[in-house]
């Protein structure tokens, strides 16, 4: 038996202004986690994939070639390709995760990683954070068309990156401790339906939306080096401000508004929504001091699950990765 871990990821600052050429941050939240299981099959079984939490089992042995794969699929395929192996392995893999769907928390794209590295760890092969990255931002591509690649990098490094779509990604290190909370609304966040109402609105008006888009960009460089030099009071002001903007773009809805407010009544150095909005979730950045008030204030204001999640000083280089994802199309980088 093999077994594999990968965390869920949160977009910090620049959601929507990303897809226009703006820079935004992102960082893994290891507090959820995509596990995946490989274990040695029947003789004649061939691949199965057992989604538990969905009641999904797939088998990969005739593949119908008319049928589009699923992402399951995509990812044990593409994996097993990468190793030179076929597809007339007998396994048995089995995938569990804590990580809510369609919460802008990367789901997907941690069980794809999760997937990918137990499958190569069983056959004895250790995959470099890169390669991983790379697989998985191929599944994440032929499942979601062009993604922006942030998702599958978080995630695969499991550190925080700076990106800007069509340039290389960073990976970065923060100055001090980053302890945050993501409140789920338990709604699910209608990511393409909201990117197509930022679109229009933008058609409407360019001049106020690409100023709007500007100023969030400009928030995303100065978080990044507030992090870098530990200075959290300036990173909760950002988010605080880049809330306001999402406000404007008319992507926030009342249950996020109300949680960000309660947040930051409660002692939050700052608050916003997270990924596409009118629904999924929202972050509050929070001291040891203030975590525990926060957390229970955000459950009685109606979220219906409040995670913890801390991003630690580290030491070693700064990575700059030549991005895998061409300019994106589509905008499924906040799924």
């Amino acid at each position: 038996m093999t077994v594999a871990c990968a965390p869920g990821k949160i977009i910090l600052v620049g959601e929507h202004a990303v897809v226009y050429g703006r820079p935004a941050v992102a960082l893994p939240v290891n507090q959820v986690r995509a596990e995946a299981t490989v274990e040695d099959g029947e003789e004649g079984q061939g691949v199965i994939v057992v989604a538990a939490d969905l009641d999904l089992t797939l088998s990969l042995k005739q593949l119908d070639p008319d049928r589009a794969l699923h992402p399951l699929e995509m990812t044990v395929v593409g994996v097993l390709e990468h190793l030179g192996l076929s597809l007339e392995q007998n396994l048995t893999i089995t995938v569990r995760s804590t990580i809510p769907i369609a919460r802008g928390l990367g789901s997907g794209a941690a069980v794809s990683t999760a997937v990918t590295r137990a499958v190569a760890q069983h056959f004895a092969v250790e995959l470099t954070s890169e390669g991983v990255s790379s697989l998985v931002f191929e599944v994440e591509r032929l499942h979601h068309g062009t993604p922006s690649g942030i998702d599958n990098t978080v995630i695969a490094y499991e550190r925080p990156v700076y990106f800007l779509r069509g340039e290389r990604l960073e990976t970065f290190h923060v100055g001090c401790a980053v302890t945050l909370l993501i409140g789920d609304t338990g709604t699910a966040s209608p990511t393409k339906d909201v990117v197509g109402a930022v679109r229009q609105a933008r058609q409407r008006d360019r001049e106020r939306h690409e100023d709007l888009f500007d100023r969030v960009g400009a928030i995303a460089v100065e978080v990044r080096q507030a992090m870098e030099s530990g200075d959290l009071g300036t990173v909760g002001l950002m988010m605080d401000e880049n809330h306001r903007l999402l406000q404007e773009m008319d992507v926030s809805s009342p249950l996020l508004d109300s949680l960000v407010e309660v947040a930051k009544r409660r002692g939050a150095l700052g608050a916003k929504l997270s990924g596409a909005g009118r629904g999924g979730s929202m972050i509050a950045l929070v001291s040891a001091e203030t975590r525990d008030g926060v957390q229970r204030a955000l459950a009685s204001a109606g979220a219906e699950c409040v995670i913890h999640t801390e991003i630690l000083p580290e030491t070693g280089p700064t990575l700059c990765l030549a991005s895998s994802a061409a300019p994106a199309k589509t905008d499924d980088w906040m799924i």
